[in-house]
């Protein structure tokens, strides 16, 4: 109470009082400051008692003044006072002791205000950035301290003002001798100090340059502390029970160079506080997008940065539930790293763990955005980090177990943050970490090559349908990633060399044929057993689709290479025996349905594709290794594998095999296309291909057809039922078998919809 009356009879008297010129102002009440402590006989009053934190303001207000007044990057005599007199210097240390209790507060409000506020760049100048340097040290030594909000702010202004002007984190990259002996040195004030404020005649407050840069040349106008997006909400749980500590050998090799600024941030991620630690992640944010390498180098190799990243993955992980339904993982809500505010009572849809696996994937989704946003160098440190030390020391061991329900929850998170990475540069270290870096042929011999690709591929075919599907989904869905590293190892290594065909060079007979209009060695639909009983109904040749297909011209020939889209079409369609399809009863289901996704989909496939530069026809025979023995590889081998027994599997199963094999058909490479799509291609001795796979399957359904009494009524009642168009009754006989041939039949429908969009595109103009 006292402490405001007399601020009342203080600016009473100033207004009273003639107005002086802005630097005897200034000078007054810097003088009012120092006489305090000459004066005061009560060192435990707090700060709020005196009327120190009236004449900061003051003294801020003139300086924006007195910038307002002049022409812009002007500095005045004001100014020129505080840089010259040390007065920055001199609150640091006052601040440092924190004397009166509470001016540590004020002093980081004053620095903050002061840097915020003043449009001219005043961290060039060494009697600014030298005490801001000092004072970042103060910050984050204790958690949950009353100045954390201040200590926050402060440091997000300077976050910001090196964002605005990157030359001027070297300012602040420093050397460890210089620093350990700063921090030794005891400060003491003294009567001496502040009496001698006036006097003294060391540097004017002149500008440096960091690195042989010039500081002056680079004045750019400042951001606002409030700039910074405001996340109020909490960051994960209770974040200051995550200590964590630099390892030994990490900390045993750090450079002689210090980046305090970055320390201090670290220190208050650890905040109670989710704000303060919000916060603080957001100005790590902004000093690992600096694009000044030394900064970069430092901020990987100085700083626990890495550790904190790497530590806290590992704490969160191991945290969660050692089982945890794949469809809450899948389902729980989408993430974001600063907004993952939580209350358990309010959740309608709360399953136990929901708490700790939202703060996983928001720690994690911080990781990945910080390594989008950092330096190139720094981003790729950070990422590898994040391979070694959380997905090879933590996420492989859990992937590589025995016990079912582990191998399920581990494979369901892992699937969960291959569809979360955004960052290439940490999608290129996962993908290295799942698969390896392996780009040569595969072969039966060496399928173990690389431990953890070859066990995920094998769950594809794992005893467990539930952990056959998750690993098959987690599949899927890295397909679909832009990492062409990912397709490569997994299908086109072995597709390089062509040598799944058997080569036949052209004689002058095949060439007449040719000419005619077919293809060497093509086999006729009507003169194949399996495809005795098409009809009319069954060739598209008049449907309205195939209007669309490209005329025959010059420039777009019948055949140009490639075997001819309409009996590529119809060779899958009639694929599935007539009695043995449903869809034409059920309204909804038509092949054009397909052709608008595969449509869809190709085109987004492409636009993931185009900057990796694949070739637009297959590689030519003579150049092939056609002689090495053909591998189509681990993972088609268990896919071909899977698809074979599509008759005796669950439904679930089946759809989820036969979605990862169309995605893979809709990759616009000359091979994957001939591999996959291209019923006619001469498959070598020994060499299987999908539509042989298919084949063979359609093959063994015709036989087993002709022993299930009133198969095509029962066929068809399935399929009402699972589009819930009939419901549910009495279990029927061979159910399996029939959800199979409904599966095929889609299957069938799906690639040759693939294959036309694919053949329609490439030959438009």
């Amino acid at each position: 109470m006292l402490s405001k009356l007399t601020a009342i009879l203080q600016h009473a008297v100033e207004a009273l009082a003639p107005s002086l010129p802005l630097q005897e102002d200034f000078v007054y009440h810097w003088k009012a400051i120092t006489h305090y402590y000459i004066e005061t006989t009560d060192d435990k009053a707090p700060v709020t008692d005196t009327n120190i934190p009236s004449h900061l303001e003051q003294m801020l207000d003139i300086l924006v003044q007195e910038e307002n007044e002049r022409e812009s990057g002007e500095t005045g005599p004001c100014m020129e006072y505080l840089l010259h007199h040390k007065i920055l210097e001199t609150l640091y240390t006052l601040g440092k002791a924190d004397c009166p209790p509470g001016m540590k507060q004020q002093v980081l409000a004053f620095y903050t205000k002061l840097l915020g506020r003043i449009r001219q760049p005043l961290l060039p100048h060494i009697n600014v950035h030298r005490p801001v340097q000092k004072l970042i040290r103060l910050c984050g030594e204790v958690l949950a301290t009353p100045t954390e909000n201040e200590e926050i702010q402060f440091l997000c202004i300077v976050c910001a003002k090196l964002k605005q002007d990157p030359y001027l984190v070297n300012f602040f990259l420093e050397n460890k001798l210089k620093a350990m002996t700063s921090r030794g040195s005891a400060s003491v004030i003294s009567e001496e100090v502040l009496k001698g404020q006036d006097s003294l005649t060391t540097d004017r407050g002149q500008s440096v340059q960091p690195e042989e840069r010039s500081a002056t040349a680079r004045a750019e106008h400042t951001e606002k502390a409030d700039d910074l997006p405001q996340q109020a909400d909490d960051l994960s749980f209770s974040l200051d029970e995550l200590n964590v500590t630099s390892s030994p050998e990490a900390s045993a090799a750090r450079p002689n160079h210090d980046y305090n600024l970055v320390n201090s941030l670290l220190n208050l991620t650890r905040s109670p506080d989710g704000r303060i630690a919000v916060k603080a992640c957001e100005g790590l944010m902004l000093l690992v997008s600096l694009p000044e390498p030394a900064a970069a180098r430092c901020l990987t190799e100085s700083t626990c940065l890495c550790e904190l990243l790497t530590d806290r993955l590992a704490t969160l992980y191991k945290a969660l539930p050692q089982s945890v339904d794949p469809l809450d993982i899948e389902t729980v809500e989408a993430i974001n790293w600063g907004l993952d505010s939580y209350n358990y009572k309010e959740d309608a849809s709360a399953f136990p763990g929901k708490r700790a696996l939202i703060s996983f994937f928001s720690w994690f989704d911080y990781c990945d955005q910080l390594i989008k946003e950092a330096q190139k160098t720094a981003a790729v440190t950070m990422a590898r980090a994040v391979r070694e030390r959380f997905f090879v020391g933590v996420i492989e061991p859990q992937l590589m177990q025995t016990s079912e329900i582990g191998i399920l929850t581990s494979t369901a998170l892992l699937h969960r943050i291959v569809r979360q990475v955004t960052s290439d540069v940490l999608l290129q270290e996962m993908v290295y970490f799942l698969l390896g870096e392996h780009r040569e042929p595969e072969t039966l011999t060496d399928i173990n090559r690389h431990p953890l690709r070859h066990r995920l591929i094998e769950h594809c075919d794992h005893i467990s349908d539930e952990i056959s599907i998750m690993t098959l989904r987690m599949f899927e869905h890295l397909l679909q990633k832009p990492n062409e590293h990912i397709l490569y190892n997994l299908v086109l290594r072995n597709l390089e060399e062509r040598n799944y065909m058997e080569y036949k060079p052209p004689c002058q007979e095949d060439k007449d044929i040719v000419e005619n209009g077919q293809i060497a060695g093509a086999v006729d639909l009507e003169e194949d057993p399996l495809f005795t009983d098409l009809s009319p109904d069954n060739t598209l040749l008049n449907q309205e689709w195939l209007s669309a297909s490209p005329p025959i011209s010059p420039e777009h020939p019948r055949n140009d290479g490639k075997t001819e889209v309409h009996k590529i079409v119809n060779s899958f369609l009639c694929l599935v025996p007539d009695e043995a399809k449903s869809s034409y009863h059920v309204e909804g289901t038509g092949y054009d349905t397909y052709l608008r996704d595969a449509h869809r989909q190709f085109r987004d496939y492409c636009a993931i594709c185009l900057r990796w530069e694949w070739p637009g026809s297959p590689r030519s025979l003579e150049k092939c290794n056609l002689e090495a023995p053909f591998f189509e590889g681990h993972f088609l081998k268990v896919l071909f594998d899977r698809m074979g027994r599509i008759l005796d599997q669950p439904y679930d199963v089946n759809l989820q095999v036969t979605s990862v094999l169309s995605k893979l058909s809709l990759f616009p490479h000359p091979h994957i296309h001939e591999y996959l799509l291209d019923p006619y291609v001469n498959l070598a001795s020994g060499c299987r291909s999908l539509f042989s796979v298919i084949v063979r399957v359609v093959g063994d359904l015709m036989v087993r057809i002709q022993r299930i009494p009133d198969f095509t009524p029962k066929l068809l009642l399935v399929r009402k039922r699972l589009l819930g168009l009939e419901p549910e009754g009495p279990i029927i006989d061979h159910m399996t078998l029939l959800e199979g041939v409904i599966v095929l039949e889609e299957f069938c429908k799906e690639l040759a919809a693939i294959a036309f969009v694919k053949y329609h595109t490439s030959s438009t103009p």
